[in-house]
């Protein structure tokens, strides 16, 4: 009867040296497939919240209306569209308007469907808007406020005010002006998307005047 024959010493280590190599590669490709999984989400996560930033924007630009804000119950302010560098004290550009279409459901809310909105670059490069609970307000008066993108390092605007007869646009670094501009470029720098611009071509709304004053005009408009 012939004797079994064992392992010897040298094939168990050289077979549990294949087994630990094996398990390193699998566990190094599992590794970099989790990180690799993890970096996709957070760039997806990252573009969504570019992609929600810019809806608001959007959003808010197509429906600014001709309507000049009364601070303190004064009304002799006739400007309705704000822009330029440390607006809104921007450490960039800034801009500020009023927006109509705030949703205001059978008008339960003690407002109108009008709202104060800017949009500034803070020092701690997140790009926030800003917007208050009536368009007409009393001295003193902050605005809330609403993170709406971060990592952001540059926010330059630039306004529309001309087309000439060749159909060249003029872009202007500042506005002023009691119209909304015919349009408005905002070019969003970030580490990671680099230089994102959007053009906006503004319609030509009615001017909306300012109700008349009364003793507490932060419940106006």
């Amino acid at each position: 009867m012939q004797a079994q024959r064992g392992f010897t010493l040298v094939e168990i280590l050289v077979a549990i040296a294949i087994f630990s190599l094996i398990a390193s590669a699998s566990t190094a490709v599992l590794t970099n497939v989790i990180a690799a999984s993890e970096q996709s989400s957070q760039s997806i996560e990252r573009l969504q919240s570019l992609q929600r930033a810019m809806m608001v924007i959007e959003r808010d630009l197509l429906q600014a209306v001709n309507r000049a804000p009364r601070i303190g119950g004064v009304d002799n302010n006739t400007t309705v569209f704000f822009g330029g560098a440390g607006e809104m004290q921007s450490t960039h550009d800034g801009v500020s308007f009023v927006r109509n279409g705030w949703q205001n459901p059978m008008w339960l809310l003690p407002r109108s469907n009008m709202q104060g909105v800017a949009y500034r670059l803070n020092s701690d490069n997140v790009l926030e808007r800003l917007h208050t609970l009536f368009v007409d307000n009393d001295l003193g008066v902050d605005p809330i406020v609403r993170p709406l993108l971060t990592g952001v390092t540059d926010l330059n605007i630039e306004f529309m005010v001309a087309i000439n007869s060749r159909n060249e646009i003029s872009w202007d670094e500042s506005y002023e002006g009691n119209k909304v501009p015919k349009g408005i470029a905002i070019e969003i720098t970030t580490k990671d998307f680099g230089v994102i611009r959007r053009e906006f071509a503004l319609l030509d709304p009615p001017a909306v005047p300012a109700p008349e004053a009364s003793s507490d005009s932060s419940a106006s408009s």
